[in-house]
């Protein structure tokens, strides 16, 4: 089962760090990834750019409107993901917790399965 391991954190906090904390903290998080992708289970991993980069496209009234920021209202913001190759829900609840103890901006994780929604285009 692929889950996706979806990072949230505050991106004030984030984004205030020194160059050598970011790289001291991306070092730390990379140390937790190698051993999954050594194993062929690690997929793609994607740090997101700030918010301020944002576009959202949101229905409105049935026509598509499209809006500069992110929509989530939130004191957290979507920071980035992992998708990773799991036997099941706990192992991939083993990994985003050795994420969360190696990172110190707090935040959270989710977990989620994924359905592949167009399968042929993995194979590519």
């Amino acid at each position: 089962m692929l889950y996706a391991i979806l990072c949230y954190a505050s991106e004030d906090v984030v984004c205030s760090w020194s160059k050598e904390q970011d790289d001291e903290v991306i070092a730390k998080l990379i140390g937790v990834q190698e051993k999954y992708a050594k194993a062929g289970r690690l997929g793609p991993v994607a740090r997101l750019l700030p918010t301020t980069a944002a576009t959202t496209l949101r229905k409105v009234k049935g026509e598509a409107v499209v809006i500069d920021g992110p929509f989530a209202e939130t004191k957290e913001q979507f920071l980035g993901f992992y998708t990773l190759e799991c036997t099941d829900l706990d192992e991939a609840v083993e990994f985003a917790r050795e994420l969360s103890e190696v990172n110190p901006s707090g935040g959270s994780y989710e977990i989620r399965p994924i359905s592949l929604f167009n399968p042929a285009s993995v194979a590519a």
